[in-house]
């Protein structure tokens, strides 16, 4: 019986501390300040119009292999 209740209790010990350790990460984080959004925004614009150039290139493209 015992060497079932140690691997047991060892589990049950790994999941707890990681839990905590989940839980106090989380909690320490703080809201977001005015210069992340700002940064945020500015990534969020830069991703879209790289998308824009990389699809209007690849019509161009498209377009003079026909």
């Amino acid at each position: 019986m015992v060497c079932f209740l140690v691997p047991l209790a060892v589990a049950v010990l790994i999941i707890g501390v990681s839990t905590a350790v989940l839980i106090r990460r989380d909690r320490r984080r703080l809201e977001a300040g005015s210069e992340t959004v700002r940064l945020e925004a500015a990534a969020t614009l830069g991703l879209r119009e790289a998308r824009r150039r990389a699809r209007a290139y690849g019509n161009r493209f498209l377009r003079e292999r026909e």
